[in-house]
């Protein structure tokens, strides 16, 4: 019985660790994991996989739209990016650091480069392949 529900424990625990859930940020946060803006001059990413980052807002109606391919994105490629979530109205210094002045905004973060922004939303063939081709590295068939 103890071997059965430690089996059960574990390969619960095990499927929770690879299902990645999109991660709200705050600064900290982005301090953290992926830019000392206060303590650095120049670009070095922090995080060990890429990264996007959706600059959103809760009244925003195409934030609203893509939110849940983020979240489909997330489950997909858990393992090989993070994808993180940005509320513009809560975290307005995170917004001029990137000068959100439009959203949804997307901060894609290859591994060893500086990051590219992506405006507006998009459908999640458009993703994946930004995913594939610029985080990942991977040619995708046409």
């Amino acid at each position: 019985m103890k071997k059965a529900l430690f089996l059960l424990t574990f390969t619960l625990c095990a499927i929770a660790m690879h299902a990645q859930e999109v991660v709200t940020m705050d600064k900290a946060l982005f301090i953290e994991k992926v830019f000392d803006y206060e303590n650095a001059q120049e670009w070095k990413y922090k995080g060990d996989r890429p990264a996007i980052i959706d600059l959103y807002a809760d009244w925003c109606g195409p934030c609203k739209r893509v939110a849940p391919i983020m979240q489909e994105l997330a489950k997909e490629y858990a393992g090989k990016i993070y994808i993180y979530k940005v509320n513009v109205d809560k975290e307005r210094e995170l917004a001029a650091l990137f000068n959100a002045t439009s959203i949804p905004l997307f901060v894609l973060i290859p591994i060893g480069e500086m990051p590219q922004l992506f405006s507006g939303a998009a459908d999640k063939a458009t993703y994946k392949k930004a995913i594939d081709e610029f985080l990942l590295k991977q040619k995708t068939e046409p």
